[in-house]
Order: structure tokens, then C-alpha cells, then sequence
């Protein structure tokens, strides 16, 4: 398998998503405390898309 480094706005917006999950997982956050595994989870996942897609 071939990685290919994510765009910028990818990997930034996977990064605030992981930031978000783990403040809700660290802090009582009303919002985002419930959400806090998903965040975590969205951010990785699109940080894997970014590697695994070309031109993603």
C-alpha cells in the first residue's frame, strides 16, 4: 500500500476533531463529552483517508 501525505485542511481538521474528543474525554463539556469516542474516532478516520486516498 502506497500513503500519500493528506492535504492540509485534512489534517488540521482531523486534528481539531481529535482536540474536541479529547477535551469532552478530559472535561465535563455538555455537548461534547457524550460525542467524545466519536470525535476521537471521526478525526483518525479521516486522518486515514487522507493517507490512503490520493488527492485527499
Amino acid at each position: 500500500m502506497k500513503l500519500t501525505p493528506p492535504k492540509k485542511w485534512v489534517f488540521w481538521v482531523s486534528v481539531v476533531f481529535g482536540l474536541l474528543g479529547l477535551l469532552g474525554n478530559l472535561f465535563t463539556i455538555p455537548v461534547i463529552s457524550a460525542f467524545a469516542f466519536w470525535f476521537v474516532f471521526l478525526g483518525l478516520a479521516l486522518l486515514v483517508a487522507g493517507l490512503t486516498v490520493k488527492g485527499f
